[in-house]
């Protein structure tokens, strides 16, 4: 756990972490869980390290979470991500309890939380955590950017 961290701080680990899945093969998605200002969890994508079309950046950063505190609720965390969270990832941060959520890039193809299905908007959601977007915005848009212009 790092413990001191500033919240600017908490989207450079992210995206430090983003990087480093990039590196790996992987599409250059970070995920930070604070807690406090202590970091309970960071993950990269493991899509394909995993062979799990569920292993997304805050899906992995939540399972860590949730084991390291004991509690499948992480009411009192915020998450930091660099890319708009999609549908999927939305509802798991909904069904975490998640009190805040700080993205950087805009997903308007695949993401949900401003852009497609606005999944917290939706009356069925059960919890909404408060939402902060553009952290990190240009940073994580480049590596993603960088990332699918080497596989093209």
């Amino acid at each position: 756990m790092i413990r001191g961290l500033k919240a600017p701080s908490f989207m450079d680990l992210a995206l430090k972490t983003a990087e480093n899945a990039g590196k790996a093969g992987e599409v250059p998605i970070g995920c930070v869980v604070v807690r406090g200002y202590e970091v309970i969890a960071t993950a990269g994508n493991r899509t394909l390290t995993d062979h799990d079309p569920t292993a997304h950046a805050e899906l992995v950063a939540l399972r860590e979470a949730a084991k390291k505190i004991g509690s499948e609720r992480l009411v009192d965390c915020d998450l930091y991500v660099t890319l708009e969270p999609c549908t999927m990832c939305a509802g798991a941060i909904s069904f975490a309890r998640v009190r805040r959520l700080y993205y950087g890039a805009a997903d308007p193809k695949g993401g949900a939380v401003e852009s497609g299905v606005r999944f917290f908007a939706s009356p069925t959601c059960h919890h909404a955590p408060d939402v902060y977007s553009g952290v990190g915005e240009s940073e994580s848009a480049r590596l993603l950017k960088e990332f699918f212009r080497e596989r093209r």
